[in-house]
């Protein structure tokens, strides 16, 4: 069997960094661990092609070659994921479809044309579509309600990637999540009971990058890393020796949960291991909004201390925030700005509350009577709510047009970085490595755009000096930092005017995008 593995075309979105990439050199920002993962698991005798679609698009050779086309998918990729599936079927190809948008939602899948949905987690599900195609089977809907042992999980195939292209590298130790966020649907994908790998596992994983010549980011992309925090501790014990006895290769990255600031052994052993950043579902700063959502985990102390005390070991934090609970009060777009200012955290993920299929939020808006629209693909920055809030929907999404606007404002931006890396701990282990190529790159065009192009410029200077004699080993995360602003600087225009146009149709009146709209410095800074 010729097996041609495609990753659709994931649209400009808050985590697609488009401008940050174009300064580096690169292609996309992380590839497709999930279709690497599946293809370790594929026979050996088959021949496979991969094609990132953000990387590079396939070609009419590709198509002539293989047998079969086989895709997965992210609710963001819907519009592609159909495109290609009947693409593939006017081809004459046999489709197989999986993924976590098709596993929520099959009957899109199935629709376009799909022969084949491998659903759930492959470990369980690859093994019933080989049997099935074996028997000579020209359809199937391949399920398992039973949650598979990863530390069966093979070595993703990295050797398929075009590695260059990538900004982070991707890694998963553990599935699942011990909470219970209504508005989630990781624990209806993966379930409640963190399922973690070995520490040797991933160890062999390490060891496969390293001998591939991988010297940049990973991204460990668990849903909560530290949700079986005795696990997480384990692995971290082993990969601290093997990082030092490697000389720290990687800067890592991965997703936890803010309670991880109970933890000071936890803290110690993840600056230890090198990470150097963290995502954290903050959500909201009100109280009432975080017990609405089921997120008490966020409530047993205060969530600036919090911020703080993971900052001050040496962590930059990423952070995610929602705008429109049940209950939420006027001005929770004001207030989640000045929580970010305050924490300094630059990277503020805000979004539009959005029912994810399935989840319970979902469930319980159905009840109610209270959803009047699919998902939206676009993502939850260029997207309304897709169900009837508690409070006038307008002033929902202008607040948040309005936080989102002023939080990626560059001077506002620059000054929030400088402030929360100096307030970061700077006894983190150094890499003994050399930057690379795109890392000068990325330096010279943040050099460029923020200290010459942009109004910036005078303050630019003075901050990087100073972040230079004070803390001369978080320089470069702290450049890199301020290169990922460069994509908010222009994606806040694009968000900006897809809500505001989806508003005025929802409502039907005329659009006027120029209204109080602050201009542009520079049009070439504008995608």
């Amino acid at each position: 069997m010729k097996v041609l593995l495609i990753w659709p075309i994931l649209p400009n979105s808050f985590w697609s960094y488009q401008a940050t990439l174009d300064m580096a050199g690169l292609r996309a920002t992380n590839p497709p661990l999930g279709l690497i993962t599946i293809a370790a698991m594929l026979p050996p005798e088959w021949e496979l092609r991969l094609v990132d679609r953000n990387v590079r698009f396939e070609t009419d050779e590709d198509w002539d070659w293989c047998d079969m086309v086989l895709i997965s998918a992210m609710i963001v990729q819907k519009q592609d994921l159909q495109e290609l599936i009947q693409q593939g079927v006017a081809s004459g190809k046999k489709v197989a479809v999986g993924g976590p948008y098709p596993t929520s939602v099959p009957e899109v899948a199935l629709d376009a044309g799909a022969q084949y949905l491998i659903l759930d987690e492959g470990e369980h599900t690859v093994p019933l579509f080989l049997e099935a195609l074996e028997r000579g089977e020209e359809r199937g809907v391949f399920r398992s309600a039973e949650k598979p042992d990863v530390t069966q999980t093979p070595i993703p195939r990295f050797d398929l990637l075009d590695l260059d292209a990538y900004l982070a590298v991707t890694l998963q130790f553990s599935r699942g999540c011990p909470f219970q966020c209504e508005f989630c649907d990781i624990i209806n994908l993966y379930g409640r009971k963190p399922r973690t790998k070995t520490p040797e596992q991933m160890l062999k994983e390490f060891d496969a990058l390293y001998e591939m010549g991988w010297r940049r980011l990973v991204f460990v992309v668990d849903d909560n890393f530290i949700g079986n925090k005795r696990n997480a501790k384990m692995f971290l014990r082993e990969l601290i020796p093997w990082m030092q006895a490697h000389h720290y290769p990687f800067m890592l990255i991965t997703e936890a949960s803010l309670n991880l600031a109970e933890d000071d052994e936890l803290i110690d052993l993840m600056v230890q291991a090198g990470f150097r950043m963290v995502f954290m579902g903050i959500e909201t700063p009100d109280m009432d909004s975080l017990a609405v959502a089921h997120k008490e985990q966020n409530t047993r102390r205060s969530l600036i201390e919090s911020c703080h005390k993971i900052t001050e070991a040496g962590i930059q934090i990423m952070s995610g925030f929602i705008l429109g609970f049940d209950g939420e009060k006027t001005g929770a777009g004001y207030r989640i700005q000045q929580f970010v200012e305050e924490t300094g955290i630059p990277q503020a993920h805000l979004g539009l509350l959005q029912a994810l299929p399935n989840t319970a939020m979902w469930q319980r808006l159905k009840r109610e009577d209270r959803l009047y629209q699919e998902v939206d693909s676009s993502g939850p920055q260029k997207s309304l709510m897709n169900f009837e809030p508690t409070r006038p929907l307008q002033e929902v999404v202008m607040e948040f047009v309005e936080a989102f606007w002023q939080l990626y404002e560059p001077m506002a931006y620059l000054k929030r970085t400088f402030h929360h890396f100096s307030r970061m701990g700077s006894h983190r282990p150094p890499s003994q490595y050399p930057l690379t190529q795109k890392e000068w790159r990325l330096i010279l065009g943040v050099c460029w755009r923020q200290g010459i192009v942009r109004s910036t410029r005078l303050r630019f200077w003075w901050q990087l000096l100073v972040m230079a004699v004070r803390k001369p080993n978080l320089l470069f995360d702290y450049v890199a930092a301020l290169a990922f602003g460069e994509h908010f600087f222009t994606f806040r225009h694009e968000v900006r005017s897809s809500l505001v146009s989806k508003l005025a149709q929802l409502q039907a009146q005329p659009v006027d995008e120029s209204k109080d709209l602050p201009s542009v410095e520079s049009p070439e800074l504008v995608h």
